[in-house]
């Protein structure tokens, strides 16, 4: 590359100084922190997004959302909910307002405190609400235990933590979520961090007693807007873009990652540029443990331009490149332009960087249903799409899904059925400082490549507190026999491929995965909930014995979401 710049901490620094100098000068319209991914509660702003017919004052295809527009959204429908909704409903809309005490005008008033101050507002331990200043601090707790088939040890996770939110003057915006986590996971779970070395969604961990991981969970990030249309933040968080289950862009599947982020949103337009500093491949030992071994790094960039067509069509397109090599942190001084084409750039520079482009689409009809879509493209040659012969070349993925609410008029009864695909060879690259990875764990979805799946989803709420979940999905994948590559493991160069031509996806083993499973909750108080899950998995993999897990798991979790290890 020709303009790398090795020194990331003055990129940053400089960029800090800026959002300050910005954030300072004038009024500034703060629109609160973001609300933490967490699939109930993204599936309750989806449900009245549809059913109200017009969309949401927030663009669902970036998640996660800041918290003032979802007030707005949820004081919009809070009336007539209220009036004319469901016992579900009206609980549900009632618990949006709350959580969002701090922006949202039909939210429950102050109450008694326990212990004079304790509980003045029904979701924190502790609250503070002034003319300048308001905080909010829940404890976080999940503690869980299992059994699973076989003579696998008995499965738990115990989770104990903190989540803090704060703004001040109406100006700046803060969020942070710590935990400290003791887990031993399934049989299946325990392989995969086996063979990549880190535990799925996050990063550094430590093994302890009879397969136990250690790990420590982190996220914050600080926001404010200069002027009521730009928000502009910085923080250590992880994203999903898409509408639906999977992202075939950016998944929140992976851990967190340090980023800036710029968001403008005018009229129907919401334009996101993300910058990010990531890591390659990792080098951890099977204990977790990697010594002073400095991970490599690598910078992601990617613009995001979503467009509300009419008041229920939205179409985005984006762009993203990976930037890295063994000499340098990867970073390019043109990709900090905001508005800049990226593969430009690349060539500009004579560099050899991953450039992905693509699209992704959602239409909400009658009130009832949602149409989704994504595509991306990594590289094609049109000729040899033409000619048909498999050309290793021609990478790209694809989703198509919808969503049904009310499902054949049952109420609170939603659905969600969703068809992925990835090429051989997408999202790999020459080296694992330009493959679409973080951490050692793929950016997108979480089999990598060269995939077909199937997933759906059955939501219902038939009492206000109780929530039951299942899930299903089938994929079907191929793998590598030994020193052979046919483009499923994307941390693997592409320049090892077995064959340039002949390939399609499914290639190399056969891999059939069954995975079924279902949750049953029950919320105590305030985003306090009693769960109980079965989970069924099953994997046919050519020349392997079938692996074949049931697990039962019961559990309490309080103040954050689920994490479901669907692959």
């Amino acid at each position: 590359m020709n303009s790398i710049m090795g020194n990331r901490g003055l990129h940053i620094r400089t960029c800090l100084l800026l959002c300050l100098l910005l954030g300072v000068s004038g009024k500034g319209f703060s629109q609160g922190a973001m609300a933490p991914i967490d699939n109930y509660y993204y599936h309750l702003l989806d449900r009245y997004e549809i059913g109200s017919g017009s969309f949401a004052p927030y663009h669902t295809s970036y998640k996660p959302y800041r918290r003032l527009p979802i007030a707005q959204f949820v004081d919009a429908q809070y009336d007539s909910l209220q009036r004319s909704g469901s016992a579900v409903d009206k609980f549900n809309i009632q618990f949006l307002a709350n959580d969002n005490w701090e922006w949202s005008e039909r939210d429950q008033v102050e109450r008694k405190p326990i212990l004079k101050y304790f509980y003045s507002r029904t979701p924190d331990l502790f609250s503070v609400a002034t003319k300048d200043f308001n905080l909010s601090i829940k404890p976080v707790l999940w503690l869980q235990a299992g059994v699973e088939n076989g003579d696998q040890p008995k499965t738990y996770r115990n989770t104990r933590g903190v989540e803090i939110r704060a703004n001040i003057e109406d100006k700046v915006s803060i969020y942070s979520f710590l935990a400290e986590n003791q887990a031993r996971f399934p049989f299946y779970v325990r392989e995969r961090i086996s063979e990549r070395k880190v535990v799925p969604g996050e990063a550094f961990w430590k093994s302890f007693g009879e397969a136990g991981h250690d790990f420590f969970t982190a996220r914050g990030h600080v926001s404010f807007n200069p002027i009521r249309s730009i928000n502009l933040q910085v923080g250590h968080e992880r994203f999903h873009i898409g509408n639906g289950i999977r992202s075939m862009i950016l998944s929140d599947y992976g851990p967190a990652f340090p980023y800036i982020k710029i968001q403008t949103k005018v009229w129907r337009f919401n334009y996101t540029n993300l910058f990010a500093q990531l890591r390659g491949d990792i080098e951890a030992t099977n204990s977790g443990s990697a010594g002073s071994v400095n991970y490599p790094k690598k910078f992601y960039a990617l613009h995001h331009l979503s467009l509300n067509i009419t008041d229920n069509f939205n179409i985005g397109l984006f762009e993203a490149i990976m930037s890295g090599d063994a000499v340098s942190n990867g970073i390019e001084v043109d990709y900090f332009n905001p508005v800049i084409f990226y593969r430009a750039v690349e060539q500009y520079g004579g560099s050899n960087d991953n450039a992905l482009v693509g699209l992704d689409a959602k239409w909400n009809l009658f009130k009832r249903f949602q149409l989704h879509g994504q595509f991306v493209l990594d590289e094609f040659l049109l000729d040899a799409y033409r000619q048909g012969n498999g050309w290793w070349g021609n990478k790209w993925s694809s989703q198509l899904g919808a969503k049904y609410i009310n499902v054949f008029g049952i109420p609170n009864l939603d659905g969600q059925l969703e068809w992925n695909r990835a090429r051989p060879f997408m999202y790999s690259h020459q080296s694992n400082y330009t493959s679409y990875t973080n951490y050692g764990q793929p950016l997108a979805h979480p089999l990598g490549a060269n995939f077909n799946e199937l997933l759906g989803r059955l939501t219902y709420q038939p009492l206000p507190r109780l929530v039951l979940e299942g899930t299903l999905l089938t994929a079907d994948y191929g793998t590598d026999p030994e020193g052979e590559n046919y483009g499923g493991d994307i941390f693997i160069s592409y320049t090892t491929r077995t064959r340039n031509e002949g390939n399609e996806i499914g290639q190399g083993l056969a891999n059939k995965l069954l995975l079924g499973d279902l949750q049953l909750s029950y919320m105590l108080a305030h985003r306090l909930w009693l769960e109980g899950s079965y989970t069924l998995r099953r994997l046919e993999t050519e020349g392997r014995e079938d692996r074949n897990t049931q697990l039962i798991q019961f559990g309490m979790r309080w103040n954050m979401a689920r994490t479901n290890q669907l692959f």
